[in-house]
């Protein structure tokens, strides 16, 4: 199999007009990726790739992010199950950010155990010294603890 080569970027035409894949990376070699439900439309997470899980990920034809926080490749599902089968894969006009429609195989995306990493809302129009925060899923789809085991949570503080 030939490996997956991204074009250099040279003009805004190429980068905004043309067929040529040429991502832009950040500072730290990372590139924002927001994933939702091919068939929902629901946003599940938002996580970051590098180059090398960009690449593995439009290779595997599964999620492949870069944990920022482990500062390593994580193909996501590979030890919980709950893999990310990509349907689509898009890029933004300049692209530097990846919109990911997945097929969640287990029903579930968040490392916490919901559906959806964005299991919580933030209440408008309201006044006061601290934000209480909304469950929008009231069940976990998983229990962390039987998937994960004692392992440290991935999120740094």
């Amino acid at each position: 199999m030939n490996e997956i080569k991204f074009e250099q970027r040279k003009t805004i035409e190429q980068v905004e007009e043309s067929t040529e894949l040429a991502p832009k990376f950040d500072q730290d070699g990372l590139i924002p990726v927001v994933t939702t439900d091919f068939n929902s439309g629901e946003v599940l997470m938002q996580g970051y790739m590098n180059e090398e899980a960009f690449k593995k990920t439009i290779s595997f034809g599964e999620a492949v992010y870069y944990s920022r926080s482990r500062k390593t490749l994580w193909h996501k599902g590979k030890t919980s199950g709950l893999v990310q089968k990509i349907k689509e894969i898009r890029i933004d006009d300049d692209q530097d950010s990846v919109w990911l429609r997945v097929d969640v195989h287990g029903g579930a995306s968040c490392h916490v155990g919901y559906r959806s990493c964005f299991y919580r809302s933030v209440p408008l129009g309201e006044s006061g010294s601290s934000v209480v925060l909304r469950f929008e899923e009231k069940e976990k789809v998983f229990d962390p603890k039987k998937v994960y085991g004692d392992a440290p949570n991935p999120t740094k503080l």
